[in-house]
């Protein structure tokens, strides 16, 4: 267990995310929030939770069976529905053996057999939606949970029927991104170093290994010789990009993941990332100005929506990736790094953008949801009805969660 307090109380919540950081880090977030108030928590994801998940404050991380369903390959589709089915048996076994209080999805395909499962064990359900649209998992279940948690007012593509649902939370983020956010923005000063930090999420973004040396190599000798850049790269593309970069004489930092990237954007004077939930929400957080490229074949274009969002607030600017392009990014980053106040201007819009109690939000949720009478699960609740009376801490029920 990592991060939860010795002396928890008897009360275990379950988070369920796919497992990738889009997904983990808000979850990540609730679990720490959940362990200061003193409760157990478990980690429902996919196989890939073994590469980003392994810091994930819990006492127990179990891999659920999962997969993407597509209509357009029905082999493929029919797998698929057999691994959510066999992820429901092993879910709906393990809610029974953890008695959890209450279930939330962090969205994604692993979210949905968690889900399904404790629906049909009576326990609570939760599910958080980050995104400007929702996701496709999230609008399948949202008739069914108990509540829904959202970043924005009105997710579109939320079915009309579980919009009394929804509460805005806004999205939780890590420890480490709130530790960061009294940093104050200072401008670059005239003849100073300028920071620039390039990401593309938890997976990296090879585009950005294609365009931004090339662009950076079109800047002024002036400002090249000024620029120190900090880039998450893919780890084949590592070697070439450090390659361009030291070819146009630019001080440049390399990795495929930043276990501290909260405080390398907290020291950034641009950041140039995608758009997805997390990305902005912690960027909001801390207060910085950034080029968003949106990915362009993210699922109903969520990125898009999401960066428009951000744009909106006064916090960036949107470059799409069929413009991204060294001849045309370029001079849009000269224009901005030769700019001071229009960046300070953006940074300080950027922290508008953030909700820093989010997370406390969402806990409180979650625990108003699991904070019911006893849960009784369909397959024992006539046998067990005597025991249940005695002992009502064992699991919540939640009625909405019925309909």
């Amino acid at each position: 267990m990592t991060g939860q307090s010795d002396d928890a109380s008897g009360r275990v919540g379950i988070i369920a995310a796919g497992g990738t950081g889009g997904h983990l880090f808000p979850a990540q977030a609730l679990a720490q929030e959940l362990g200061r108030r003193q409760w157990r928590v478990v980690l429902m994801s996919d196989e890939r939770v073994n590469q980003y998940g392994a810091a994930f404050p819990c006492e127990e991380i179990i891999e659920i069976p999962s997969a993407t369903l597509s209509p357009r390959a029905p082999v493929k589709a029919v797998v698929g529905v057999m691994k959510i089915l066999a992820g429901v048996a092993k879910s709906y076994y393990k809610i029974g053996r953890l008695k959890p209080d209450f279930v939330i999805g962090f969205g994604g395909y692993p979210t949905m057999p968690p889900l399904l499962a404790a629906r049909l064990r009576r326990v609570p359900t939760i599910m958080h939606e980050q995104n400007a649209v929702m996701g496709r998992v999230n609008r399948l279940l949202a008739k069914s949970v108990g509540a829904i948690a959202s970043t924005f007012d009105n997710p579109r593509l939320l079915p009309p029927e579980a919009a009394s649902k929804v509460a805005v939370t806004g999205n939780p983020v890590r420890d480490a991104v709130i530790d960061c956010a009294g940093q104050p923005y200072e401008a670059p000063e005239i003849g100073g170093a300028v920071n620039l930090v390039v990401f593309g999420g938890s997976q990296g973004a090879r585009v950005f290994s294609d365009i931004v040396p090339a662009a950076v190599g079109a800047l002024d000798e002036l400002l090249k010789k000024r620029l120190r850049v900090t880039q998450q790269c893919r780890r084949e593309d590592l070697e070439r990009v450090r390659f361009r970069y030291e070819t146009h004489g630019v001080e440049a930092e390399l990795s495929t993941f930043f276990g501290d990237m909260p405080s390398r954007i907290a020291a950034a004077h641009l950041v140039i990332c995608r758009s997805g939930a997390s990305t902005l929400s912690e960027l909001g957080v801390i207060g910085r100005p950034a080029i968003m490229v949106p990915l362009p074949h993210s699922l109903d274009n969520d990125q898009l929506y999401n960066a428009k969002a951000f744009a909106e607030a006064g916090g960036g600017w949107i470059c799409e990736q069929d413009e991204f392009q060294p001849e045309t990014f370029g001079p849009m980053l000269q224009n901005l790094l030769d700019d001071p106040d229009q960046l300070a201007a953006a940074a300080d819009k950027a922290r508008g953008f953030g909700t820093p109690d989010a997370v406390k939000r969402l806990a409180d949720l979650v625990v108003a949801q699991g904070e019911g009478p006893v849960a009784t699960d369909p397959a024992t609740e006539d046998s067990g009805r005597k025991k249940e009376e005695d002992d009502n801490n064992d699991a919540a029920e939640d009625g909405e969660d019925l309909k």
